[in-house]
């Protein structure tokens, strides 16, 4: 409808990661976040996922501007192949958000874009849309909810959030904002659900600092600390205990040092003078001196921690009397990973800490009572619950009923789904294009569904290949079949069934008529049937099978 606003997830709202929003009405359209997710295990080979675009390319004419809620990947991830494709747009961000996202676009030789910083309780005006930044405390700093004023009312859109009372940056939640979008009549709210599962509140960051100055106090040895690359609150957490207890800050890691060197420029982060070393220092400090700052908490195969942990780092190798914290929450997905890189420490000798044994992490989600509070401080007419999987959504929705949101009044909405609201109601109208679009290596959306496929059946069965020489005219066979294998048996050992194998595609085509011997791909289709089916009785298993045929 041309006189109704139309708000469309295009991610977020199914997974954790992916996160991207329109809000369209008339000739308008503006895009809260661009993000990507990391992928699954079934996912081999690929890089990262992000979300398909095509709605929004479809209407690249009415596209006014993004804007980003903070610097997290699931956030800003996916935003240089969206500039890719759809050109000139401005994106607004606050000033750390948008020195992590400069970083990014350099990358993809997109520094021409133009970046709009915005401070929070700034408002800007793009077509229709007004947009309210709004502080948040989130795990990372300069995190904003939006305030949107729309012809159809307004809304709220949180980003990521919890309810910080003692933020490491002294940097209060306006919680003022949020009451007084309550006052003023919000119809709708769009809430974080991360944490929707969990009861009580989230524990403020300073929490962690008590951990970390427990574990200082009784180490002698190096400490090393892996966490992300992002979270400069928990960055200036180690520098000020660090500093406290007379040691040295060493960062290892090219994202963990371009952040910390943004955050720096910027004025996000304090480091006392002469306290930020150089990798190649490491040699002359005592290890009392020591504190390492890493990336890899999430055990990534090539990262600082993973390298440290299997001895292929050139500089830093573990040794009897190190402390290695892992300050971060295990991802679901990566918990094997993680587990294998705790193993390989602990067999060098080193002492490991992890969140399943301190308290060295606390997340950056609003729990159970803090969604309450916000739904309480927003009094909204409509609720969507936004970044969550669907157990999380269900959770979040349940909390909205008790605060008194009528059931009919929430909306859990999948991707691509359109939330309508029109005259001061709303409902759900239809679908739009969406989907997941993967991303491996250099390649984006070449690799799909069909080929996933491949790769996991190549996986877990491996791969028969039949050679087979055939006379042009005659169609005798006149070399092979031979038959090679990869991850299906081991040819010496199982020659037997390969001497089978070979003798029951010999058979097949001798007693095959001339006219489907000169049709390849009926010859192709016969030889991959017979063989599939002997492999299938005897060994039960379904390797692919590639017959490949040479016409001599």
């Amino acid at each position: 409808m041309e006189n109704s606003l139309s708000v469309i997830p295009l991610g977020g709202v199914e997974e954790i990661g992916l996160n991207m929003t329109v809000f369209e009405y008339g000739n308008d359209l503006i895009i809260v976040d661009a993000g990507l997710m990391f992928p699954e295990e079934d996912m081999l080979g690929i890089d990262f996922v992000i979300p398909d675009f095509t709605y929004v390319l479809e209407n690249r004419e009415k596209v006014r501007g993004i804007f980003l809620t903070h610097g997290h990947e699931d956030h800003t991830g996916a935003l240089p192949f969206l500039l890719k494709e759809l050109g000139d747009v401005p994106v607004y961000g606050t000033p750390l958000t948008l020195g992590l996202v400069r970083e990014k676009l350099k990358e993809h030789h997109l520094e021409k874009t133009e970046l709009i910083s915005v401070k929070p309780r700034g408002v800007i005006t793009v077509g229709v849309f007004e947009v309210e930044f709004i502080r948040v405390t989130h795990s990372i700093v300069d995190g904003v909810a939006f305030g949107i004023k729309t012809p159809e009312g307004l809304i709220i859109h949180t980003g990521d959030f919890k309810l910080d009372p003692t933020p490491v940056d002294g940097q209060l939640m306006d919680f003022h904002k949020f009451s007084e979008y309550g006052e003023n009549g919000t119809i709708l709210l769009m809430s974080d659900s991360t944490n929707a599962e969990k009861g009580g509140f989230t524990f403020s960051e300073k929490e962690v600092r008590r951990s970390f100055e427990e574990i200082f106090a009784k180490t002698k040895g190096r400490i090393i600390i892996a966490t992300f690359a992002s979270n400069i609150h928990r960055i200036q957490q180690v520098i000020d205990v660090a500093a406290m207890f007379g040691r040295k800050i060493i960062l290892s890691g090219k994202s963990l040092i371009s952040n910390t060197q943004i955050a720096l420029d910027l004025g996000y982060l304090r480091i006392p003078e002469d306290t930020w070393l150089r990798l190649e220092d490491l040699r002359r400090l005592e290890d009392h001196q020591v504190v390492l700052i890493t990336t890899g908490s999430q055990g990534e195969p090539m990262s600082v921690l993973s390298r440290i942990a299997t001895d292929e780092h050139k500089q830093i190798k573990v040794k009897e009397g190190d402390v290695i914290i892992l300050s971060a929450k295990m991802i679901p997905g990566n918990e094997r990973s993680i587990g294998r890189i705790i193993n390989h420490l602990f067999r060098r000798g080193a002492d490991v800490i992890y969140e399943k044994v301190s308290e060295i992490h606390v997340s950056g989600h609003a729990s159970k009572e803090e969604l309450k509070l916000m739904l309480n401080l927003v009094k909204p007419t409509y609720f969507m619950p936004i970044h969550g999987e669907y157990r999380h959504k269900v959770y979040h929705a349940r909390l909205a009923e008790k605060t008194g949101i009528d059931k009919a009044n929430i909306f859990l909405l999948e991707n691509g789904e359109v939330l309508e609201i029109s005259g001061g109601t709303a409902a759900k109208n239809g679908k739009v294009t969406t989907g997941r679009v993967y991303v491996d290596g250099k390649g984006v959306g070449d690799v799909g569904d069909m080929v996933l496929r491949d790769r996991r059946r190549l996986a877990h069965d491996g791969i028969v290949i039949i050679l087979i020489g055939i006379e042009k005219l005659t169609g005798a066979v006149i070399s092979g079949p031979d038959i090679i294998s990869r991850g299906f048996v081991f040819e010496d050992a199982s020659q037997d069934i390969i001497n089978e194998a070979r003798e029951i595609v010999y058979t097949t085509i001798r007693q095959l008529d001339s006219e489907v011997i000169a049709d390849r791909a009926l010859l192709t289709a016969k030889i991959r049937s017979v063989l599939k089916k002997y492999l299938r009785n005897t060994m039960e298993r379904m390797p692919m099978i590639l017959p490949i045929i040479f016409e001599i």
